[in-house]
């Protein structure tokens, strides 16, 4: 049985944010990875080294929502005293877009 787009988001921001197991993270999303975060880097490998060397790492985070429609899911999370909201766009079972917003709790 496939995984729905929700749960694949979802697993891969466990790993990115809670669990901190980039690996496992970088395995969701696609080579050609591309995000429209000012500051992030696009690529796989460049984007889970950004996560992973950022402030973020090690802080705690907590996902509050997650709401998925057709191939996008936005992820409500707070980390480091601030709001993110993540726009994801899922094809093939891998995250190949990315969007966020921010804000201070």
């Amino acid at each position: 049985m496939s995984r729905t787009n929700r749960e694949i988001v979802t697993a891969c921001f466990e790993n990115l944010f809670v669990h901190k197991d980039f690996d496992a993270a970088k395995a969701a999303l696609h080579p050609g990875f591309v995000t429209h975060s000012p500051g992030l880097p696009s690529g796989r490998d460049a984007f889970t080294d950004a996560v992973k060397n950022s402030p973020l790492a090690g802080a705690t985070a907590e996902i509050r929502h997650v709401v998925a429609e057709g191939d996008l899911v936005v992820v409500h999370l707070h980390v480091a005293g601030t709001a993110v909201v993540d726009i994801l766009r899922v094809e093939d079972g891998l995250l190949v877009e990315h969007w966020d917003v921010k804000q201070p709790l």
